[in-house]
């Protein structure tokens, strides 16, 4: 069963709720959770490529970290951003690097 998504809730419903429930029900809820199109690895590469393509690094450490529980490896992720290098820009795949080298620092990440 997939855990239901309460970022959105818990950082902004308070102050944006209408954002927060979209975030969590249709984002999360409808889109991130519809597997038979897209399995969550696949969504969580694209996410992650758009978000690096676009400098939003601290939503792609947030999506980095996700992917990693999706199954992605360390090896799929280097590749994802030396590829996008060439796309998105070298100091933007430098400053992915950064958030790969933290997040996949565990012994036994590939």
């Amino acid at each position: 069963m997939v855990q239901k998504q309460t970022a959105g809730r818990d950082q902004l419903g308070d102050l944006a709720p209408q954002f927060a429930a979209l975030n969590d029900d249709v984002l999360f809820g409808e889109v991130w959770a519809k597997e038979s199109e897209l399995s969550a690895r696949d969504r969580s590469l694209i996410t992650c490529a758009s978000l690096m393509s676009q400098g939003l690094f601290p939503q792609l450490e947030a999506h980095m970290k996700l992917a990693k529980t999706n199954g992605v490896t360390k090896q799929e992720m280097v590749a994802l951003v030396t590829h996008l290098a060439f796309y998105a820009g070298w100091p933007k795949a430098w400053s992915a690097f950064d958030l790969v080298k933290a997040i996949y620092t565990e012994e036994g990440d590939k």
